[in-house]
């Protein structure tokens, strides 16, 4: 039975009867020979009401694949048997097909931001039915996984619903099967959920076996609280008000939104192990860096899901939790003490402060510890047993006293005696970390603390003894190692990053006794306003660190001026702001950061992403060429093999600033064809790319091209890879229905179909002259597919025009005349001027005709300089093909005309110059010579 001889009811039959023998292959045949009938959603429908769950997805997963491209192609080694539904009448099988009562594609118990996508909908429909009739949910990631970048909100729900149980029942502990479904998972609150994904973690901890604790918390509760960015969030405010009453502080302002509750529990599970398996709590520790720290395996989109002010309050909160733990450690034993050393020193590891010294070095040491003035108070014993996790709890802060002592006698003497010079910097780094945020109004604070640590330097030495050298390169002090530059260096980056900078310029700048050389200044400055720069997060210069960093060079123009560091930071601060009013993503979701700008390999490359990002940005683009050119001046586009910007004279500058354009004009041209602006991106090719664009690569001399022998030609070197790729790319535009219509035809066709032919070709002729010759056979058969098109379409409106013109005539109107011989003769001579003016194809001229060809693509250049018309006496030459005659009806025939043949005598000309071995063409020779 031949396909077109089956009825749409008999093909549905069909269909359902192959679904349910899960018979894929000869399903896709039918559906090949029948799409009308079989439309993917009906298919899907049929699919989900009669595939048995028990197959396996790989057997249908290649059908839904198909179904989504659209592209279903037959089995030739399934052929459909049609024979019997033969006997089946037309009526019998409608009325089955009324009956056979195919479920929806929609999810009943969706939440109310249920995707619309029937494909998806069927997706998560088939998953819950496997999951509910055979429980064998380990057959829901081949079915899931091919199209999870389908759809943000199927990803989600596969990695915080599907990802942990699959893991918790077949991935991690294979054989211990937990009897729960989807939907009762996803209906479990914050503390049963906990406990159900970590009800076996730890288990074998007494025969020291806790290796898997930080697997656990990354691959089971990470997945499961990514989920709480869609659904879960509503089952939370339910009770968020009870349970967010334990995250207020006393002033009433929460720390946390609704999503950190969550963790809560997490973080009370690890504590709680601490008191009954210690072990447990130390290796989750260990091993888990926090709530940041979670594997969603191959189904991670690399969204970073947390946002800072979250991150950062769950790392308090989990520091706080892994302190607590080793309060509550109770074991006497020396492994218990050495776990309670090894949480602390995990937590100072995380908080990046320094090290902590082990267990046995601190007990042989006996170091007096300073600074616990806060924490032995008689007031502060209630919290060695309650509200261990408060965060009014002093003794389990995660800063201060509660996890080290802050500087010892004992310390001092060894960075005295010593002389380490790498110890010492680093415990001036440190005691500088402890003033990061000072008082920024309070002068007197800051020179105080300049006064002590240069006091630690020497011990006051300068003053022992008159006319002793004060910038000696070591003193007697704890910092005694390090040259006075480098210390007064700290604490003038110490004084600029808290915003005082008039105290900074009176002290270093305008005072007569300038502490540091002018070029310790600048190096110092510069230093501290790019730390500013590449700590801000937002591109703005009025706001954050780009505003310091301003702040920073604006206070010190003396000592900076004429600094090349100086005026390159100007120009990056300058272009930051002015990148920053754009909307800007990078790749995994990351926004953009200014620091990302210095330190990116390509930055002229950034301003593709804002051209693709920011819709008709690209008109623009006298804003995106000053951005390239500023780069430039910036020093990013030149560096030297340690990532320093490379001191460039004024013409190597110049010519990094012409690539810099050129990219940036090439960019324009393809997001203008991108967003279907094609007379925009036009505009640019032949205008601007017109005036900036160069040959692709430098012309070998003919002497060297010549060489045989031992010698080998020297590569032809890459000169402008931009320009002619984004000529090409216009002069390969097609128009479509989304194509943004002229606002203007000036002199060009009224046929906007042979008008926008005229366009490509112009493109692809300025495409010729710049591109390299491995690329020229691609674009000469553009070139030839338009001249064959534009041909067509100059015949199709000559014969309109020969229709209109028998319209009109007399014998076509009533009253009118009797036709004439002159008449016949003007339509005789109207049709042979059609014929006259349609163009040659490209392959179509002779070599006679290629030598006559105008020489090169400077008769383009002419052509558009004088608006396509000749001069009077280029009127008067004749062709092969016989005179024209002038008249004032063809003057517009002929003016377009002429431009298309000095299109193509342009593109000729290039290629019998340049090419013209392709074809065995001679060199071109003037006409008028």
């Amino acid at each position: 039975m031949a396909g077109s001889e089956t009825s749409p009811a008999k093909v549905v039959l069909l269909a359902v009867q192959l679904a349910r023998k899960a018979d894929i292959p000869t399903l896709k045949t039918l559906i090949a020979q029948h799409p009308k009938p079989l439309h993917r959603e009906l298919v899907l429908r049929i699919l989900l009401s009669h595939l048995p769950e028990t197959t396996e997805s790989s057997k249908y997963v290649p059908l839904l694949e198909d179904l989504v491209t659209g592209e279903i192609s037959e089995e030739s080694d399934h052929p459909v048997d049609k024979q019997a539904l033969d006997d089946l009448s037309e009526v019998e099988a409608q009325k089955k097909v009324r009956k056979l009562h195919l479920l929806h594609l929609k999810w009943p118990y969706a939440p109310e931001d249920d995707p619309a996508d029937p494909f998806v909908c069927f997706l998560v429909l088939r998953a819950l039915q496997i999951d509910d009739s055979t429980g064998l949910i380990n057959q829901l990631p081949g079915l899931l996984g091919p199209f999870l970048h389908l759809s943000t909100y199927l990803r989600t729900w596969t990695i915080s619903s599907v990802l942990p149980l699959v893991r918790l029942n077949y991935d991690y502990r294979p054989g211990i099967i937990t009897l729960i479904t989807i939907p009762e998972f996803e209906l479990l609150d914050d503390k049963a959920g906990v406990e159900l994904l970590l009800s076996r973690t730890g288990k074998d901890e007494a025969r020291d076996n806790v290796p898997n604790v930080g697997r656990d918390l990354q691959g089971l509760i990470g997945p499961w609280m990514y989920g709480d960015t869609r659904w879960k969030r509503r089952k939370l405010r339910e009770n968020s008000s009870i349970q967010m009453q334990m995250l207020t502080p006393l002033d009433g302002i929460p720390v946390a939104n609704e999503r950190c509750i969550a963790w809560e529990e997490v973080f009370q599970w690890i504590t709680e192990k601490a008191i009954n398996s210690w072990k447990v709590a130390v290796g989750a520790v260990e091993q888990w860096d926090g709530p940041g720290d979670s594997d969603f395996g191959s189904y991670g989109d690399g969204v970073t899901w947390l946002d800072e002010e979250d991150q950062q309050h769950l790392e308090r909160r989990y520091a706080r939790a892994a302190i607590a733990s080793a309060y509550l450690i109770s074991e006497e034993s020396m492994e218990a003490l050495n776990g309670i050393n090894r949480i602390l020193s995990r937590i100072i590891t995380l908080m990046d402060q320094d090290r902590i010294p082990t267990l046995q070095a601190a007990g042989a040491l006996l170091s007096p510890v300073s600074g616990l003035e806060n924490i032995l108070l008689g007031r502060n014993a209630v919290h060695l047993r309650n509200d261990l996790l408060s965060d009014q709890n002093t003794l389990t802060s995660p800063k201060g006293a509660s996890i080290r002592h802050n500087f010892t006698l004992r310390r001092a003497g060894e960075l005295v005696l010593l002389q380490h010079e790498w110890e010492q910097e680093q415990e001036l780094s440190r005691i500088m970390m402890c003033v990061d945020n000072g008082p920024k109004e309070d002068d007197k604070f800051w020179v105080r603390l300049r006064n002590e640590i240069l006091w630690l330097r020497s011990w006051g030495a300068e003053e022992l003894s008159e006319g002793a050298d004060v910038n000696a390169t070591s003193g007697r002090g704890i910092f005694g190692k390090l040259s006075k530059d480098f210390v007064e260096a700290e604490i003038l980056q110490k004084l600029l990053k808290n915003d005082r900078f008039a105290l900074a310029k009176s002290i270093y700048e305008t005072s007569p006794d300038r502490p540091l050389s002018k070029e310790a200044l600048v190096q110092a400055v510069i230093s501290a306003a790019m730390n500013a720069y590449d700590n801000a997060t937002n591109a703005n210069k009025t706001r954050g660190g780009v505003k310091r960093s301003f702040d920073i060079l604006n206070a010190f123009p003396d000592s900076l001026q004429g600094s090349l560091d100086q005026v390159q930071l100007s120009q990056l601060l300058e272009l930051t702001h002015n990148i920053g009013q754009y909307r800007l993503v990078f790749k995994q979701g990351e926004p953009f950061k200014p620091v990302t700008l210095r330190v990116h390999g390509d930055p002229i490359s950034i301003i593709g992403k804002l051209l693709d990002q920011n819709p008709r940005s690209y008109t623009k683009i006298n804003d995106f060429i000053d951005m390239g050119r500023t780069m430039v001046k910036a020093g990013l586009t030149v560096r030297d093999v340690t990532g320093r910007a490379r001191p460039l004279d004024a013409e190597q500058i110049a010519e990094q600033q012409s690539i810099a354009e050129k990219r940036v004009v090439s960019m324009c041209v393809d997001a203008a064809l991108a967003e279907d602006d094609f007379e925009t991106g036009y505009s640019y090719v032949v205008t601007r790319l017109k005036r900036i664009a160069g040959p692709a690569q430098s012309r070998t001399p003919e002497a060297a091209s010549q060489q045989s022998g031992l010698l080998a030609e020297v590569a032809p070197k890459t000169m402008d890879d931009w320009s002619w790729r984004a000529a090409l790319q216009a002069g390969k535009y097609r128009r479509t229905e989304f194509t943004t219509k002229p606002t203007h035809l000036g002199n060009a066709s009224g046929n906007p179909e042979i008008r926008h032919l005229e366009q490509r070709m112009e493109c692809l002729a300025q495409a010729l002259r710049l591109a390299p010759k491995a690329t020229l056979q691609e674009i000469i058969n553009v070139f030839r597919r338009c001249e064959e098109e534009l041909e067509t379409q100059t015949k199709r409106e000559a014969e309109q025009e020969a229709a209109w013109d028998a319209q009109g005539d007399d014998q076509a109107m009533p009253g009118g005349y009797a036709d004439t011989p002159v008449r016949r003769n003007q339509t005789t001579s109207g049709s042979s001027r059609a014929a006259e003016e349609a163009p040659m194809s490209l392959f179509d001229l002779s070599k006679a005709s290629i030598s006559r060809a105008q020489s090169g693509l400077a008769a383009l250049s002419a052509a558009r300089s004088t608006g396509g018309y000749r001069n009077p006496s280029a009127a008067t030459r004749t062709s092969d093909d016989g005179s024209r005659v002038g008249t004032p009806d063809s003057a517009a025939i002929k003016n377009t005309t002429r431009k298309r043949d000095q299109l193509k005598n342009a593109a000729v000309g290039g290629l019998a110059t340049g090419i013209g071995w392709l074809v065995g063409a001679k060199p071109i020779q003037d006409e008028e010579h």
